[in-house]
């Protein structure tokens, strides 16, 4: 599975899809500006909200759920990475945030 670091996806985030499958609780902490929340549960329903002809990068708290949307996302047709260290990592790095 396609693995980005937090300065890959900072990086990519003004051209590529950022997804975060968080929870709505988790997503209070904060998110990566212009992300597109789209809890891991409810993905089936709302895949279409995401476009096929943009990288993704789906992003979750530490990187477990993340891994897996991403290996779902990859086999439906997309081009999708995961984002090592989650949002911890990048809150923990200092990297911008919105609530």
């Amino acid at each position: 599975m396609p693995e980005t670091t937090i300065e890959d996806t900072n990086r990519r985030r003004a051209t590529d899809q950022v997804l975060d499958v968080r929870e709505d609780l988790e997503i209070a902490e904060g998110m990566i500006p212009g992300a597109l929340h789209i809890p891991m549960g409810d993905l089936d329903a709302r895949v279409g909200e995401i476009e096929k002809n943009r990288p993704v990068i789906v992003v979750c708290r530490s990187g477990n759920r993340s891994a897996r949307v991403a290996d779902a996302l990859n086999s439906a047709g997309f081009a999708a990475d995961t984002m090592a260290g989650g949002m911890a990592a990048w809150q923990q790095a200092g990297l911008p945030t919105t609530r």
